[in-house]
């Protein structure tokens, strides 16, 4: 034990000596790992920003569009559309097990007072709210009664107040203008953040009636009909009847290709966790290059250090030093080398991703599976770079090692 120790630090002190050569020669691993640790923790970071934006839409909703079909893989027609007798008749077949919510859409103009804003207006149903699991700030949503009547009444964005410059508190129960026809607010939402450029904060919702016989001039098509199953375990039976309803109301008889499309958000989680993990592997690719770059560098300036410590060597073998010894001397001096350019490489990655989630506007996650993998890692190349000169050394005669001038 105590030979051991006396041997590290020997290597120890053959490191201090040369402080400078010893700092270069780690800097091929330090920017590799750090390399690793900051491009693993950028695509973490985006795996987990996507996977809260998917939990927000939620993980049990299927949105129905029409056009190509993105379900079994085949197309549809292009001249393809959805209608609002669509969305009433999966609702009356799925009854309870399916919530449905079809939607029309369109740029409209907002105004109250002497203020204006241009923002989507959503025409849908009340379990809209519920597929989404929207939240109220303050007021109501409107009610199935209000729909069937085509009353004019509206819930806002969260944001919606602040763009007619207009506390919250003091537009509900107010009237506001909707491409000029009077519509009385009657709730507002709790803010619900943005999603893949799907922005609820910004949007004001109406009853789909309202917005199809009073705001969009009659034109009843759909952009969408979304639809909601207790849980995500439900989605595949759901497929199911969507397709048979859709494809009964459209007269599309089986084996043909469906005019409709059906997705959910854990399809589009599935495709870019795959397009993300080839991305982190291929950055991470990247940067094991610097890695082994480094390791051979270290096992160059290790083959340069026992040509110029020969006479050293050969004393140390005359005053009895063994084979062994003189080995496990300068595989602890590459290892040394190798696993304080990891931790400083570690702390770089980690600083990095903190410093690009800071001044970047991108979230990053240091995952610590890297981390710890990153350290092995450099250690690994230690051992690996590190045996050849060890041995070398472990070899020389001391005779000729210490003729050796």
């Amino acid at each position: 034990m105590k030979l051991s120790l006396e041997i590290i630090a020997v290597a120890l002190s053959a490191i201090r000596a040369n402080k400078l050569r010893s700092m270069l020669t780690t800097l091929g691993i330090v920017i590799g790992i750090a390399a690793v640790i900051a491009m693993v923790s950028l695509g973490e970071g985006a795996r987990q920003e996507v996977e809260m934006q998917v939990a927000s839409m939620g993980t049990n909703v299927l949105t129905i569009r029409a056009g190509q079909s993105s379900y079994g893989g085949v197309r549809g027609g292009s001249d393809a559309r959805l209608y609002l007798e669509d969305a009433e008749a999966l609702r009356a077949a799925a009854g309870d097990f399916l919530t449905v919510a079809p939607e029309a859409s369109s740029r409209t103009q907002i105004s109250y007072s002497r203020f204006n804003s241009s923002n989507t207006t959503f025409g849908t149903w009340a379990e809209y709210f519920d597929v989404y699991d929207h939240k109220l700030q303050m007021g109501r949503f409107f009610t199935e009664s209000e729909v069937e009547a085509r009353r004019r009444v509206v819930v806002l964005g969260s944001e919606i107040p602040e763009e007619l410059e207009t506390p919250a508190i003091l537009l509900l129960g107010k009237t506001i203008q909707i491409n000029g026809q009077p519509f009385e607010v009657i709730g507002i939402l709790e803010s619900k953040g943005s999603t893949w450029g799907f922005r609820p904060d910004e949007q004001v919702f109406i009853p789909i009636s309202t917005a199809i016989y009073r705001v969009f001039g009659g034109r009843d098509r759909l952009g969408a009909i979304y639809t909601a199953t207790a849980t995500p375990e439900d989605l595949d039976y759901a497929y199911a009847d969507i397709d048979q309803v859709l494809r009964r109301q459209h007269r599309i008889y089986p084996g043909e290709d469906p005019d409709f499309n059906i997705s959910n958000a854990a399809d589009l989680l599935e495709t870019f966790s795959e397009t993300q993990q080839t991305f982190t592997v291929l950055l991470a690719g990247i940067a094991g290059i610097s890695l082994l770059v480094g390791g051979i560098g270290i096992m160059n300036i290790m083959l340069v250090s026992v040509t110029e410590r020969t006479r050293e060597i050969g004393v140390r073998k005359a005053l009895g030093a063994t084979k062994k010894a003189i080995l496990f001397q300068f595989l602890m001096e590459a290892l040394v080398l190798c696993t304080l350019g990891g931790i400083l490489g570690i702390l770089g990655g980690v600083g990095t991703s903190q410093l690009m989630a800071r001044f970047g506007d991108v979230q990053t996650a240091v995952a610590m599976d890297a981390v710890y993998a990153a350290l092995g890692f450099s250690v690994a190349i230690g051992l690996f770079f590190g045996i050849w000169p060890a041995q070398r050394a472990a070899k020389l005669d001391p005779i000729d090692a210490l003729r050796y001038e």
